[in-house]
């Protein structure tokens, strides 16, 4: 079965992503299934950065390290990237850096043949295109829709940059290539996270959006903000993250669907809205991009080590949900659910993305729109006779209405208040009244959470407990191991607090694998669920985790 692995190593400048998304789009455009994931410095220009590409028959949206063919635009990106080919892999390189690269000299020929080095990227565009045995007018047709925003004279630009180099790989590589890309039949999406979370919002109905740019975080409002008026979404770019979150509980006391995104650093700064909302009972939905920490820790790399924190965060007793997809389908999707239970509970909702997730480019064959649904939960106004903002009620949810819609007073207090929402003392009655019913809520929520996915747990010895974005590896890993025998299962979590009630297999081995040090589910599980699980597979050095990871650290440590 196909499944090459192609690596893009260069410089920041150097244009490593143009080749990258490029290529991508013109083999899906081929029928094929591809995944992305990009490995990047924070910096603007230079160091060292790899754009890798997964080509399959078949979705696997799961990230590989070892490359098939490996394209180098700079010594300094060969001498980081070697190791990463294969042994009879294929090395296209800039210069002969190693005796067994295949030479086509990217920039000298842009300079030479079009005038200008900035075609280089192009012309190694149509190198690796030419080395796979790609249809050409695929790739010339997708550099016609990537370049069409400058004109036709820079998109013929492009295509003549990409024949050029099309043209010397097929002179310098032919038949190195054990593969063939003919076209097939078949639709894909190429999707990332921060495409998907935006667009699921816009299917919940978010009306506003408020953020402050913090990587890799910041292409959900970017998303949003260039379609802004066709959405008639409001998008502002706050002066921090407090105005951010505040800005977002104001247009949802007003009557908008709203939310807001931000990593790490700006996450701590919005604690404080988090917990306003658990008093206000004004829903707000939190896109928690994750990233290492702590402080500014590497901006541009993956982690899973904000789970705790996002449980946890907000000083005071209130209920509040995370979530974290999977993948881009199902980011579409939890963010409907989100905004959802943002608005049923009257509840901050957490959604945990990170790096790769936000980053990556996932194929999707069908995002099944209609699965997912935006639900309103306004009180009707002529129903009410009297209207306490804070009733007292059985769920502990209160009657929610929007000010201005009806004859009604509604108001908001962060201090503690009674049904009416005016500020009170009373620590005889009504503030330990208010308080149990705003818990109240916190056991209803729970019974509206879902359980984690089972995957061939019914035979498992062993059982690997994940979450969020590292589905797709622990899925190809899980695999790997049944064929070699190893009775191993998935329990996978994409909504983690409050935890729904789960069943695991008697007598199996229990494991948890994160992106992150100090195993935060398992943490998570033993408060939540009673669980005791001292067997890990961890990884928290800035990279995702892949099948090879996971099935050789089982295998260490089993």
């Amino acid at each position: 079965m196909l499944d090459c692995t192609l690596v893009i190593a260069g410089s920041a400048g150097e244009g490593i992503q143009t080749i990258g998304d490029v290529l991508a789009d013109a083999l899906s455009a081929h029928g094929y299934a591809v995944f992305t994931w990009q490995e990047y410095e924070s910096r603007i220009r230079g160091g060292q950065n790899t754009y890798t590409i997964r080509v399959r028959q078949d979705p696997c949206n799961a990230p590989t390290w070892e490359a098939d063919i490996l394209l180098c635009l700079n010594q300094g990106a060969y001498e980081k990237a070697a190791g990463r080919l294969k042994d009879g892999g294929i090395l296209l390189a800039e210069e002969p850096y190693d005796k067994a690269a295949m030479v086509v000299p990217f920039k000298a020929m842009a300079q030479e043949r079009l005038g200008r080095v900035i075609y280089a990227n192009t012309i190694a565009a149509g190198a690796l295109a030419g080395v796979l045995g790609m249809e050409r007018d695929a790739l010339e047709e997708v550099l016609g829709r990537e370049f069409a925003a400058k004109g036709l004279e820079v998109v013929e630009a492009n295509r003549q940059a990409a024949r050029l180099g099309y043209d010397a790989a097929d002179a310098a590589c032919r038949d190195a290539c054990p593969w063939s890309f003919p076209k097939r039949s078949g639709s894909h999406y190429l999707v990332t996270g921060n495409e998907a979370l935006p667009m699921g919002a816009v299917r919940a109905g978010c009306r506003f959006i408020a953020a402050y740019p913090m990587t890799p975080s910041t292409g959900v409002i970017t998303f949003l903000a260039k379609r802004s008026e066709e959405l008639g979404i409001f998008c502002e770019q706050a002066e921090d993250e407090i105005g951010a979150i505040n800005m977002a509980l104001g247009a949802s006391f007003a009557g908008a669907r709203a939310m807001t995104t931000t990593s790490g650093g700006g996450f701590a700064l919005m604690v404080e809205g988090i917990s306003l909302s658990g008093m206000t009972e004004v829903p707000v939905v939190i896109v928690l991009a994750q990233r290492p920490g702590p402080a500014t820790g590497l901006p541009t790399r993956t982690a899973q080590g904000d789970l705790l924190f996002a449980v946890h965060a907000g000083h005071g007793e209130f209920p509040k949900a995370v979530l974290a997809p999977a993948d881009p389908k199902d980011a579409f999707h939890k963010m409907v659910r989100a905004f959802n239970l943002a608005d049923r509970f009257q509840i901050p909702v957490i959604v945990l993305s990170d790096q790769f997730l936000a980053d990556s480019r996932f194929t999707i064959t069908d995002f099944e729109m209609d699965r997912s649904r935006p639900e309103s939960f306004l009180a009707d106004p002529e129903s009410l006779t009297i209207y306490k903002r804070y009733a007292l009620t059985d769920d502990g949810v209160s009657p929610r209405l929007v000010p201005g819609m009806s004859h009604h007073l509604v108001t908001a207090d962060s201090d503690e208040h009674d049904e009416w929402g005016h500020i009170t003392e009373d620590l005889a009655e009504t503030v330990p009244a208010m308080m149990a019913k705003r818990l109240r809520k916190a056991q209803h929520l729970c019974r509206a959470m879902k359980p984690p996915e089972a995957y061939r747990v019914e035979d498992a010895r062993e059982v690997f407990c994940s979450w969020g974005a590292t589905r797709g590896a622990v899925l190809e890993a899980v695999d790997r191991l049944r064929k070699e025998a190893v009775p191993v299962g998935i329990l996978h979590w994409t909504e983690l607090w409050p935890l729904a009630p789960v069943t695991f297999p008697q007598g199996a081995r229990l494991w948890t694998v994160e992106n992150n040090a100090t195993a935060q589910l398992a943490s998570l599980l033993g408060q939540g669920l009673g669980l005791r699980i001292d067997r890990h597979i961890l990884r928290s050095d800035g990279l995702p985790l892949t099948a090879r990871y996971i099935r050789r650290a089982y295998h260490e440590r089993a």
